[in-house]
């Protein structure tokens, strides 16, 4: 049993919003499936880490969560700024239970346990110069859904995993809200996504103050989940 990750799948199979307008996007959901085929096995678990879908309601995405269940494995879904589909947790898991999206899951305010050292937590995230007063009172809202996610993480007793949409450093800026959680909270790890283009080359990984940071955006990763291994595997 493995865990993988990726976000930014942006898929649009019922609309006509499409990434391949932009550099390195041609024929992304071909090759999402290709690559996610040749990796992933049916007891394997993938994160997808916002921005799943560009459609604007359930009914609007459904041909993307079709997709997505009738590929290998199970699925946790976390928000992106793009989720517009995104409602209440209730509404989702009905949705997904109605439609036979069996291998759909929502993660938000809660933690899933994957295999038999890890756990997957995390939030959305909210940009790192957050300064009107809008935007500060969403930002602190997530940095509170991100401690409510790791502490229910936590109390499994394994190594939680963070996977965030906004990504909480990238060149030399941070969002010390996010930041502050995730070291408080002794984070080993976090993966993010939001990054795209030539945005990438800015992009913050590596060993940060004792947090490993992983950018895991699907045109990042050339359109293929990666793994993700307990800590102890990397020393």
């Amino acid at each position: 049993m493995a865990l993988f990750a990726i976000a930014d799948t942006h898929l649009s199979l019922a609309t006509n919003k499409t990434m391949t307008v932009f550099s390195g996007w041609d024929d992304y959901v071909e090759r999402l499936e290709k690559n996610w085929r040749q990796l992933v096995g049916p007891e394997d678990t993938v994160v997808i880490a916002g921005d799943v879908s560009w459609g604007i309601s359930l009914a609007q995405a459904e041909k993307d969560f079709a997709f997505l269940d009738s590929l290998p494995g199970k699925k946790l879904l976390l928000k992106g700024n793009h989720d517009y589909w995104w409602t209440t947790r209730r509404q989702m898991d009905l949705f997904f239970e109605e439609h036979g999206f069996d291998t759909l899951r929502i993660v938000h305010n809660d933690a899933v346990v994957v295999g038999e050292d890890m756990v997957v937590c995390g939030s959305r995230g909210w940009f790192f110069d957050a300064e009107e007063d809008a935007d500060r009172k969403v930002l602190l809202r997530e940095a509170g859904r991100l401690r409510t996610s790791i502490q229910a993480a936590k109390a499994t007793g394994l190594e939680p995993v963070v996977f965030l949409h906004y990504p909480p450093l990238y060149g030399d800026q941070l969002c010390p809200e996010m930041v502050e959680v995730l070291q408080t909270e002794g984070i080993k790890r976090c993966y993010y996504g939001h990054v795209h283009s030539v945005g990438i080359r800015l992009a913050t990984e590596g060993l940060v103050d004792g947090i490993e940071y992983r950018l895991i955006s699907a045109d990042a990763l050339r359109f293929c989940p990666i793994l993700v291994r307990p800590t102890e595997k990397y020393q």
